[in-house]
């Protein structure tokens, strides 16, 4: 079967799912609503801010608050995307079509990488018009410098999310098993090692903090950061290989299961 048929079969596929249209859906909704209601908040309690966050104060940094709840919803997307036919069993028919383990793996990743893609971006310049709308006289405008490339950024982001996903879906297989890894991990773990003193400079490495620093425009008083907006892309771009890699490498050496 040529790429083209692939790459079509996993567009009906992904089309056919009404988890997909849920999750995305859910991503878009939690990410601007949750954006918006920060934003708000921000601008009422703004003159009560001490002066060193006021200082460090990033209007569209914040207009993104909603994007930690809304990559959960990307997560969910990008393991359903994969494991669904694992957990079907249609796996065993969609690699007897498809016999190149390859092409099969990565049009399926391109298909879902480009919608998330499409949809992160639509989120990703809603989320910042809505929430500076709601930030008043603190709010910033998309011609100002870093703005753009933090928007586009943010678009990137929610769908390295969601590819990175893929892969780690891609080597486990289990739905509910890829699930129970990636959500504490970024919903927990992650947020507690940046955090601690002692693990702080491990934290700054992980995919999540990495990726979500070409979001911030205006960076935080005694940021000791060693990288910046594009770099800290790069180091989730590394994230998301190695991912893909390794589920490529276990679907070729596994038997359809």
């Amino acid at each position: 079967m040529t790429a083209v048929r692939v790459i079509r079969s996993e567009w009906t596929k992904i089309r056919s799912v009404a988890s997909t249209v849920w999750t995305l859906s859910l991503a878009v909704v939690v990410t601007i609503a949750l954006g918006m209601l920060i934003s708000a908040l921000s601008r009422s309690q703004f003159d009560s801010m001490p002066v060193r966050d006021r200082l460090s104060f990033d209007p569209t940094f914040v207009s993104f608050a909603g994007m930690s709840l809304g990559q959960l919803a990307m997560i969910v997307f990008g393991v359903l995307v994969v494991s669904n036919e694992y957990s079907t069993g249609m796996i065993r028919v969609s690699l007897a079509a498809v016999p190149q383990r390859g092409t099969f793996l990565f049009s399926k990743v391109a298909v879902a990488g480009v919608l998330a893609l499409a949809v992160g971006m639509a989120t990703s310049f809603a989320a910042f018009f809505l929430g500076q709308a709601m930030l008043g006289s603190h709010r910033t405008y998309l011609g100002d410098p870093g703005v753009l490339r933090a928007v586009i950024g943010g678009g990137l982001y929610m769908a390295l999310i969601a590819v990175f996903s893929m892969g780690v879906a891609a080597m486990l297989r289990s739905p509910m098993l890829s699930l129970g890894i990636l959500m504490p991990f970024f919903f927990l773990i992650s947020n507690i090692l940046g955090n601690v003193n002692a693990t702080k400079k491990v934290g700054q490495f992980l995919p999540d903090q990495a990726g979500s620093r070409i979001m911030r425009v205006i960076p935080r008083i005694g940021d000791d950061t060693p990288y910046g907006p594009w770099g800290g892309l790069g180091i989730m771009v590394l994230w998301v290989i190695a991912a893909l890699v390794g589920g490529y490498a276990l679907l070729r050496k596994r038997d359809a299961q």
